[in-house]
């Protein structure tokens, strides 16, 4: 069963019109850090499997992975991340699970992750709603990643809604002819390049030992290197018990896993 939200997102105040937005499932995954990951219908097998674990990894640092719920990249981005941490937008009803092929997988994130929808429950997707769907998903997330391309593609324009909010645009490396979209933006200055996952990932912390971590809204705080002063004005004294229990440490007043 849909609710409406009836509580703000800060990402989507940016847009021109903030739009009712209709959700299943866990709604504090909108609290998290999050990463928005679109590209290809038809990626290949190279950039499925990229995808693939730069979304795992992503995920098992505590990132949110956001995407559109099409074939090809996004349905790879959602399964990489685990439909438990990811957020999937609809460019269709909250009832409408399109497409039809990644119905089971949409079914999933309603049930374990989180659903988002602007459209009325039983809307039927459209070229114009697709659009309106990706300025959501890049608005929602702190970085865009697009893993392939084409020129005339909707990541494309998923990439102006980006560049339009000032946010950061990463993509693989691809040889000459394929991606000619990423290539192009590379080329351009727009982008940055991924070289190596591991390494890019590290700037979201590191890889938990303990997978309730991943769950854990504390954990998730301390990624991001908070002060002392803000994680016990958040956490009270769960940031002192995580000390004694050799899970953080605090240097000069900031916060670290270990």
């Amino acid at each position: 069963m849909y609710k409406i939200l009836d509580e703000n997102i800060k990402e989507l105040k940016t847009l021109k019109k903030y739009p009712q937005v209709y959700y299943k499932g866990n709604s504090t995954l909108l609290k998290r850090l999050k990463v928005s990951i679109v590209g290809s219908r038809n990626p290949t097998p190279y950039t499925r499997e990229c995808t693939y674990n730069l979304a795992r990894a992503l995920s098992a640092r505590g990132v949110c992975v956001v995407s559109g719920g099409a074939m090809g990249v996004d349905a790879v981005a959602h399964d990489g991340a685990g439909v438990e941490n990811t957020i999937c937008v609809l460019g269709s009803g909250i009832d409408v699970y399109y497409p039809a092929i990644n119905k089971n997988l949409i079914a999933s994130i309603a049930n374990h992750g989180l659903l988002l929808s602007q459209f009325e429950p039983d809307f039927k997707a459209t070229q114009w709603s697709f659009i309106q769907r990706n300025e959501i998903v890049v608005a929602l997330g702190n970085i865009l990643i697009v893993t392939q391309a084409d020129i005339d593609s909707g990541s494309m324009r998923s990439v102006e809604f980006a560049l339009s909010m000032g946010k950061k645009i990463y993509v693989l490396p691809h040889t000459i002819n394929e991606s000619r979209g990423t290539n192009t933006l590379l080329a351009k200055g727009e982008a940055m390049i991924i070289h190596d996952i591991n390494e890019f990932v590290s700037q979201f912390g590191k890889e938990f030992k303990d997978e309730r971590f991943k769950d854990d809204d504390f954990f998730i705080f301390c990624q991001q290197n908070p002060t002392l002063d803000d994680a016990v004005f958040r956490f009270k004294d769960r940031v002192y018990e995580a000390e004694l229990l050799g899970q953080i440490s605090i240097t000069n007043g900031k916060i670290n896993l270990i």
